[in-house]
Parts: structure tokens; C-alpha cells; sequence
């Protein structure tokens, strides 16, 4: 009831609402109420214009409403109606940690001036102090009077000094400065020791209501503060209704000496002015109160300083600026129609956030330049802040999402390209996968020319020599281009590159609904990025032209690096061999060839791909010379139906035991060495550690075997002349196969000896229809050597971004350490060893290692050192030489911290240490001595750790697994053999990505670190 409590109260649904609506005409003699009334009305609108409103950069889902929000240059802080804080990490868009905070609702959240500390207050009568480095509790603080919900908070790092305001109607304040002599906490004066006036009330009958408390709800740990608010530091009736929220301004701003002056907004629909300290003593003391002269003003839901001006949001969509020099109401105007529940304040505009969903952003003179709806619910936060010079509005709704909206100052000079690190990337990524290059049907043949003259435009601004090279008739152009190295002059010449990619997709025409948004209108969400072709290929290829241009900036490109990037891969690269032929003088001599149009194994193991089965797509169809006939009529034995016909040949094709029957298939294939072995005993153990159900490990390896380096033949599908007519025999039939070749499995030579297995299994029929075979599409197998020059840079290009990121590594760091039938936490080996016993003895069979299996293998959050190597990659990419932010921000583990306890929404924590048992803090609690981050990664879990002279730990090393795949790419082996050059091919999306599926998807630090990994091959640093 008190999550609920605290919800409805930051809904501003609440119960001691003084207006007074039923009053509205009482007061028509008095002139202040008419000047009032006659202001009130919407805020003037200018001409709209499209340019003004913000562009949804990303969107994360969470499970309940987003209450409040507190944002750095480089995250977002997100209080939520279930007690959890959320951190976003706005360079990857990825939610980096989600930590249960509080029993109750987070209500409020603010930050230390050097973002080193994060206070949030909530609904369970606590504020917790937080050290945004690792998130971790530093102090709990609680006021031994019944406070209700604590709606707001605020710190003054000038004083030490943390206020909150409450539901009482009182403020409150604590010193952190020194609080060691002070006499210890009484546990029985905690919130959790105290009678709850509702759950403690007696209820029908004399029946207390039932409510499960725990001995003690606080988090809990070494190094935590206990604090209770003295009674000294408790100003009551600070306003005649609750105290919705506060803010610390500058003195100076209302032409004050004062540091600070602390700015309160309450029920009582007054702004009050409070002077903080007193002849060297903390506290508030009643300076002024704003008030607009009617009896029945509304509730302050919001305020925010624009400069010389206080704004402020009350109910039913009021907004008033105030003068903070003369303190005089300058403004009343109503945008909304429904309460103003957040305002945010940025350099030449205000966003006013409103109940009914809806965002106004206002120019300096407060007149609304553009609307819009932001959520499918409240909007009940919002936070301005500004990454990397790219303005940003985050909001947050009842419908439990956070967003994330572009906003481009007006003065700002136009990017050049590379400036602004991924967010450049991301807005071309966007309109790159609006183009609908759909290469099976001719109807999108403009659009992928579009796409095609788009691409070749990215290539152009970065300086690149480009053609659009005509393939066949009827068939997609490639895209040409060519970009010269730039590094200091050597007696070597530059090493040849070649990157292969395609810029066509698969349909994705969602008539079922499948997909959560437009196919071709790229969408962020939950730190993904969703569209046709985002992961497949188009997502990759610009990773690769950012790359590119990054090194290009810095003068760091090493290599010649050429692009042919083809529009019918899709389509079995139609006219894709014979263009490459006809310009090959053009293209010149290539020393590697590079790919990136693949993913992982699994969700979070880095991999690198050195093998890929070839194909064969045929169809097979048996014709009779006789109409469709009614089975009733004309059904008989002696009738030869081309269905059954057809049935029986495909029949022949396999075994039971799904062995491939046609003669000589399986000749020249390669035995299993014992290299390739020992790298499919470590991808087996590897998944095995958290998914021990895929076991055991020699069933696993076999699957993964035949999924990858055994041959296959699949039926994708039958059809007939009456497909939809149950009862006729069928004048034709046809059936859609596929066969699935490994290397030494020579093409022509399988593809005849298909022809001539089926043409011989119809003649032994004696049927009177006829067959025919139809060849679609061929492709030869791949394999690559996974020991050559271009695959140990690879390796250790994903090394250096990807460092100490093994899934066994990013598992430990996982936010829940709990485990789940099916994904047990790799941190408990013992627990492992006691599933796969408990496994073993139920004998339940192990299950299937499919890629939708692998998908949900873990979940990978990002490391401190990837941020950190991300943020080195911004500063050297942009076109200032400022040096990155030195602000404390969040740590990106998500590693549960000692200090707390996690518990699902609605669980009560385990018991923790009583107030008087706690080691309490000797040292004063100041954001500068913060602990420093530890730079050096944790090793393995069931890895030894070795130590130097200096006893520090040493990482563990790790490598990428090396993969192979069962699907194709028939462009790969025919450029290895046309330019003798041998192919790597880098991994970039997720076994989750779902490519040729609907939702497909691709991570956005996924996209960012596989720009990072092909910068360092490319450039100097790789050594190709």
C-alpha cells in the first residue's frame, strides 16, 4: 500500500488537494483574480515547425512507472514505482545496472555537484546516499517522526548538507560532515521498528491488516551509515500541504550574498524561499513565500530556475514564472489541461511535461514551439542533460519506459560527420534502414537504388573515390569505394583491404503484427536498435565506414581499405561474380578480404567466424498431363498423382536417421582434426557453464558439429496446383529443398549428382507424369584459417574492446546472482556440479543447442574498462581537443554490491544488522574522498589468479571462441579465389538478433564495439 501511496502522490492524486473548484466565481469583485483569470490561458503557440520537436533516440521498458529521474553527462538515474534504480549508460543506451533501492516508491533523486554521490528518497520514509562509482550505499538516512512518503530531496555540497521534503509538510535536514560523535541510532526509532499507521491499524473486527515486515528493511553492509535526523534539524509546517518538490539555487540569482537559497513547492500552491545556516549552523529559515493572491491556488507539482526566472507546474496544466530578482509573478499561463507534474529547463528552452502524456518545449519568451505526445501514459520526470555535445531531454512515464529525446540546440554548428562518436553512427544507421532495398521483389527496385545512392553518398562525405557498378540486368548495383591510407609515409606499401558487405533485406512486410514497430523506421529500446536490416548487414557496414572515417581523423589509417558493398546477397548475389570480373583492374590486387555479417554463439561471448557450410537451393517438380480431378470421382490406384509421385522420390533423399542417400555426397570430406576439436571442446565448455541443461558436453559438441561442419539436406516446403482444395488431386506438384555442403564438397559435382539421384528414383516409379529440377541458387562452402595474420588481429582487437568480458566474467557481474531453472549463475560451480548431478539422475534429456536456445544463454552488461575505451574513442574523434568528463557518473558493472540486497518487487529483504550493531562511519562522508574505480578486471572464476611483487592481481587471459556456421554467404569463397586472398569474418550482432525474422535487432554497444574492433585492424595498432 505504500508503493501505491507513493505512486498516487507523485501522480499528484492527492488526498489533502486544497483546491477548490466548486469556488471558481467567488471572487469576481476582486481585480488580482480578474488579471488572473484572464491570463490563464494557453501559452501562445508560434508557427509550428517540424524542426523544433525532439527525435526519440532510444526507449527502455521497465516494469513499472518511472517516477523520477537525475542525469550526468553520461547517465541516467531512473527511480521507479518498485524501489529499484535504474542506470543508463546514454553513450551505449544500455541499461547498465537495475539495483533494489528502496521498499517503497523512489518519489525523488538528485545529484552531488560533481555527480560523486546519487540521494534518492522514497516512499518507505528513507534517504539512501549512493557513491555513483559502483552505485553502492553509502549512508541511509531516516527521521524519527512519521514523514510519509519523502517526495523530494536535494543536497547542498557547499554545506555537506542533505533536505528532504516530506508528506508531513515539514523539511528536514542532515549534516554529513562529521557525525562520529554523535551517539548511535536507537534500532527501535527506525521506520521499519515503528508502528505503520495503515498496516498497523487494526482493520475490521479489531484485526491488525496482515503485513509481513522483516526485522529491519534497510540496506545493509560494511561501510554503511546508519543516520537519524536530529530534532533540532526538523522544520515543521514548512508548507500548509506536502511538500512536492525543492531545488538549490544560487543567491546571486535573486541578487543575494547567500551561496544557496533553498526553493520548496507544496500542496498549499505556494513557493517558499529558504535561507540555508544560520551564524555558522545549518538549517533553513523562512526568507519569502511566493503566492498569487487566490484563495484556492492550485498545488506546486514542479519548479525549475531559468535563469533569472522561477517556473513553476501546478494542477490542472497551470504554469507560472515568477521574477526571482523582483519577486514578482511575471506569467500564468495553461498549456495543458491536466496537471504539470515536471518542468526541465535548457539553454534558450523549457520543457513543460504534463498527465495526459503530452510535452511542450517553450522558447525564451514561453511560447510553445513544439507538442508533442512523449509516453502512453503520465509523463512523471524528466531531466535535461547534454552528452558529448548532443543535447538530450530524458523522460519517464506511468507506461514504465524511460526516453530518450534529441535535442539539437538551434546555434549549433552542423556535425561533421564523425564529431559526435556513435550518435552520427545511429543517425545514419537510421536512415539507411528507411530504405526498403528488399532484393527479392521487383516492386522495391527504386528504393534500393536509393539505398544504394545513399550508401555511396556516406562514402563521398568521408572523402572515399566511389562508382556504382552496374551487376546484371534487372539486378542491384554495387557500391564501390576506395579510401587511401593516411598514416606517416613508409618504405612498405599499405596492405590492400577488402570489406564485403550487402545493403539489401529480407521482406519484412509485418501483416502479422510481429514486429513491436515499424520494420523500416529504425527504433531504440531497452539499449537495442530494432529494423530490417539493422543487424543484417547494414548495421555492420557503417561500423565499418565509421571506423574508417575515425582513423582517417586521426591520421591512423594503416591500410587501403576498399568496400564492395552488393544489393542481391539476399537474392543468391546475382550478377555479383561477374561485375566483380568485369571491374577487377578497378578493384586492384587485395591482401585480405573482411566481412562482418554474422553473429555471435550465444548472447555474450565475443566469437570470431572461420567457417561456413555451402548451399544448394533446389526445386523439383512432377507435372501430369491431366487437369486437377476430384478424389471422389477419379481417385484410384491406378491414377499416377504427381503429389505422391513427388512424395516418394524426396523420400529416397534421406534416412531415418537423417543421412543423405544420394551416392558419393559424403566423399572428400575433411576428417576432424585434433585442432578443430579442441575449439569445439571449448565452445561446449564454455556454454556449459550456464547453460549445463544443453548437456552433456559430448552431445553438445556433436550438435554443434552437425549444425556447422557435417552436410545436410532440408525440405523447406511442398505445394501444388490446388493447395487450398482438400479434396482434389493435384495436376502438379513441386517441393522447395535445400542441401547444406562442407568444404572438399565440390558444388557442380553435388549439384549433378542431386539431378541424377532424383531423375533415377522417378524412372524406377514408371510414372506417366514428368519431373523437372531447377537449380536456384549455389554457393560454395568457406572455411578459413583460423591461424593467419588477419585472425590473430582480430583476436586481439576483440580482446582490447571486449577485455575481461568472457560470459563467465560478465555473468559474475550480472545484477541478480540468483538462479533460475535453466540459467544457473556461474559464480557457484558446487551449485553447477549439483544441477547437472540432479540432471544426470532424473536422466531428463538435454536440451536441443538450437540458435533460440543459445540466445538466452546469459546477458551481458558492459564493463567499466569498454566505457572507458568508448570515451577515449569520443574524445579522439571529436573536432575540439576537450578532454573527457572527469565527473564521477555510474559505474557500468552491474555486479550485485555487498551492501545491499536484491529482491523482486514485492519481496521483503533478508534481515540485515540492527542500528546498533552497525560499524558506523569515523570519517566525514564527502563526495572528494569517493574510492577511486579499480581499473583491473576480476579474474576468472574457475581460473588461478597469479600475483606480481607487488601482490596486485593479475587478469586471466581470455580469447574469442573461434566459430563455425551452418548457414552461407556465397560471395565469400568465390572473392578468396578471385583475388588469392584469404577472408576473416568478425561477428558483430547477438545470437538474439533474429535476422530474416520478425524484430530483428541489433545492440547498440554491439554496433560501438565492433566499430572500435574494426578501427584497430585497420589502423596502426592492428599491423596488417
Amino acid at each position: 500500500m505504500e508503493t501505491n501511496l507513493g505512486l498516487n502522490a507523485r501522480r499528484h492524486v492527492a488526498a489533502e488537494d486544497d483546491s477548490n473548484e466548486d469556488n471558481d466565481d467567488d471572487n469576481d469583485g476582486d481585480p488580482f483574480e480578474n488579471e488572473a483569470e484572464e491570463s490563464l490561458q494557453r501559452s501562445p503557440d508560434v508557427k509550428a515547425n517540424e524542426e523544433e520537436k525532439p527525435v526519440i533516440s532510444h526507449r527502455f521498458q521497465h516494469g513499472r512507472s518511472i517516477l523520477c529521474l537525475a542525469a550526468t553527462d553520461e547517465y541516467v538515474y531512473a527511480g521507479t514505482q518498485s524501489g529499484h534504480i535504474l542506470t543508463f549508460y546514454l553513450q551505449t543506451f544500455e541499461c547498465t545496472k537495475a539495483l533494489r533501492a528502496h521498499e517503497g516508491s523512489i518519489l525523488g533523486l538528485c545529484l552531488s555537484e560533481d555527480n560523486k554521490l546519487l540521494f534518492s528518497s522514497a516512499s518507505d520514509r528513507i534517504v539512501n546516499v549512493w557513491s555513483t562509482k559502483a552505485l553502492e550505499l553509502e549512508a541511509s538516512i531516516y527521521s524519527t517522526y512519521d514523514v510519509g512518503d519523502i517526495y523530494c530531496v536535494v543536497y547542498s555540497t557547499k554545506l555537506n548538507t542533505v533536505f528532504l521534503g516530506a508528506q508531513n509538510t515539514s523539511i528536514q535536514w542532515h549534516d554529513l560532515t562529521d557525525y562520529s560523535s554523535r551517539p548511535p541510532p536507537d534500532p527501535k526509532s527506525h521506520p521499519s521498528a515503528r508502528k505503520h499507521h495503515f498496516f498497523d491499524s487494526l482493520g475490521p473486527g479489531g484485526t491488525p491488516s496482515p503485513y509481513a515486515r522483516g526485522s529491519d528493511t534497510r540496506p545493509r553492509g560494511d561501510g554503511t551509515a546508519v543516520l537519524e535526523i536530529e530534532r533540532s534539524h526538523i522544520h515543521h509546517f514548512a508548507h500548509f500541504g506536502y511538500v512536492y518538490c525543492m531545488l538549490l539555487t544560487s543567491g546571486a540569482t535573486l541578487g543575494l550574498n547567500d551561496p544557496e537559497i533553498l526553493i520548496s513547492g507544496g500542496g498549499d500552491g505556494t513557493i517558499q524561499l529558504w535561507r540555508l545556516g544560520n551564524e555558522g549552523h545549518t538549517g533553513i529559515h523562512a526568507m519569502e513565500k511566493f503566492e498569487d493572491g487566490r484563495d484556492d491556488a492550485d498545488s506546486v507539482l514542479s519548479i525549475a530556475v531559468d535563469g533569472s526566472f522561477l517556473c513553476s507546474g501546478r494542477v490542472d496544466g497551470e504554469v507560472n514564472v515568477w521574477d526571482l530578482e523582483t519577486r514578482q509573478l511575471v506569467r500564468i499561463f495553461r498549456p495543458f489541461s491536466e496537471d504539470v507534474l515536471s518542468l526541465a529547463v535548457a539553454p534558450d528552452m523549457m520543457f513543460a511535461a504534463a498527465a495526459n502524456g503530452e510535452i511542450k518545449k517553450f522558447n525564451p519568451r514561453y511560447e510553445t514551439v513544439a507538442t508533442w505526445t512523449a509516453h502512453d501514459g503520465r509523463v512523471l520526470a524528466s531531466a535535461f542533460t547534454v552528452h558529448h555535445r548532443r543535447p538530450y531531454l530524458v523522460t519517464g512515464g506511468s507506461d514504465d519506459t524511460v526516453a530518450i529525446w534529441d535535442v539539437q540546440y538551434k546555434s549549433a554548428s552542423p556535425l561533421d560527420g564523425v564529431s559526435e562518436v556513435q550518435d552520427e553512427l545511429l543517425k545514419t544507421l537510421h536512415t539507411f534502414t528507411s530504405f526498403r532495398s528488399i532484393s527479392g521483389e521487383q516492386r522495391y527496385t527504386a528504393s534500393s537504388r536509393r539505398a544504394a545512392s545513399y550508401l555511396r553518398s556516406i562514402f563521398n562525405r568521408f572523402g572515399a573515390n566511389t562508382e556504382l557498378l552496374k551487376a546484371e540486368e534487372g539486378a542491384n548495383p554495387v557500391v564501390y569505394a576506395r579510401f587511401r591510407s593516411n598514416t606517416p609515409s613508409k618504405n612498405t606499401r599499405p596492405k590492400q583491404v577488402l570489406f564485403y558487405g550487402h545493403y539489401d533485406v529480407i521482406s519484412a512486410e509485418n501483416k502479422q503484427q510481429e514486429w513491436i514497430s515499424d520494420p523500416f523506421i529504425m527504433t531504440g529500446r531497452d539499449g537495442y536498435l530494432y529494423g530490417r536490416g539493422v543487424s543484417d548487414n547494414k548495421g555492420p557496414i557503417l561500423a565499418a565506414i565509421f571506423a574508417v572515417a575515425d582513423l582517417l581523423s586521426k591520421r591512423r589509417l594503416a591500410s587501403d581499405v576498399t568496400f564492395l558493398v552488393e544489393g542481391e546477397e539476399e537474392c543468391g548475389s546475382r550478377g555479383f561474380e561477374n561485375c566483380v570480373k568485369r571491374y577487377k583492374s578497378l578493384i586492384g590486387q587485395i591482401d585480405w578480404i573482411l566481412l562482418a555479417n554474422s553473429y555471435w554463439l550465444d548472447d555474450v561471448t565475443p566469437c570470431l567466424t572461420y567457417g561456413l557450410r555451402g548451399v544448394i537451393h533446389a526445386t523439383v517438380e512432377i507435372g501430369s498431363n491431366l487437369p486437377d480431378l476430384h478424389s471422389g470421382v477419379d481417385g484410384s490406384r491406378l491414377l499416377d498423382e504427381p503429389l505422391k509421385d513427388l512424395i516418394s522420390i524426396v523420400a529416397k533423399l534421406s534416412g531415418r536417421n537423417g543421412e543423405v542417400r544420394i551416392p558419393g555426397f559424403y566423399n572428400n570430406i575433411l576428417p576432424l582434426g585434433e585442432t578443430e576439436k579442441s575449439l569445439y571442446n571449448d565452445i561446449s565448455t564454455h556454454i556449459l557453464e550456464h547453460r549445463p541443461d544443453l548437456g552433456p558436453a559430448e552431445s553438445l559438441t556433436s550438435q554443434l558439429m552437425q549444425r556447422w561442419r557435417n552436410a545436410s539436406l532440408t525440405v523447406h516446403g511442398f505445394q501444388t496446383s490446388s493447395s487450398d482444395k482438400s479434396t482434389i488431386i493435384p495436376r502438379q506438384a513441386q517441393v522447395h529443398l535445400s542441401l547444406r555442403l562442407v568444404p572438399k564438397q565440390e558444388v557442380p559435382e553435388i549439384a549433378q549428382a542431386l539431378e541424377r539421384f532424383l531423375y533415377d528414383e522417378f524412372a524406377k516409379l514408371g510414372s506417366k507424369n514428368t519431373i523437372s529440377v531447377t537449380l536456384n541458387r549455389m554457393a560454395d562452402p568457406w572455411l578459413g584459417d583460423p591461424t593467419n595474420k588477419i585472425y590473430r588481429t582480430l583476436e586481439r582487437a576483440v580482446v582490447s574492446v571486449w577485455d575481461q568480458l568472457s560470459d563467465r566474467e560478465r555473468h559474475r557481474r550480472s545484477s541478480s546472482t540468483t538462479s533460475t531453472a535453466g540459467q544457473v549463475s556461474a559464480i557457484n560451480p558446487s551449485h553447477q556440479d549439483s544441477v547437472k548431478r540432479r540432471s544426470s539422475a532424473l536422466k531428463t534429456p538435454p536440451i536441443p543447442a538450437t540458435s533460440s536456445n543459445l540466445a538466452s544463454s546469459g546477458f551481458t552488461p558492459s564493463p567499466p574498462e569498454l566505457h572507458h575505451a568508448l570515451d577515449e574513442l569520443a574524445v579522439a574523434t571529436s573536432p575540439t581537443d576537450s578532454s573527457a568528463s572527469s565527473s564521477g557518473g555510474a559505474a557500468t558493472s552491474v555486479k550485485q554490491p555487498t551492501k545491499t540486497t536484491t529482491a523482486q518487487p514485492g519481496a521483503k529483504p533478508k534481515a540485515h544488522h540492527s542500528p546498533s550493531s552497525s560499524r558506523t562511519i569515523n570519517k566525514p562522508l564527502k563526495p572528494s574522498q569517493s574510492q577511486p574505480s579499480q581499473n583491473h578486471p576480476t579474474s576468472h572464476p574457475s581460473s588461478t589468479t597469479s600475483s606480481t611483487s607487488n601482490n596486485k592481481p593479475q587478469k586471466t587471459p581470455w580469447k574469442p571462441l573461434y566459430i563455425r556456421e551452418g548457414g552461407s554467404i556465397p560471395a565469400i569463397r568465390f572473392l578468396e579465389k578471385e583475388f588469392d586472398a584469404p577472408a576473416a569474418h568478425l561477428p558483430i550482432g547477438q545470437a538474439s538478433d533474429n535476422a530474416h525474422l520478425g524484430n530483428e535487432r541489433l545492440r547498440v554497444l554491439n554496433l560501438v564495439a565492433g566499430r572500435r574492433v574494426l578501427a584497430y585492424v585497420l589502423g596502426d595498432e592492428g599491423g596488417l
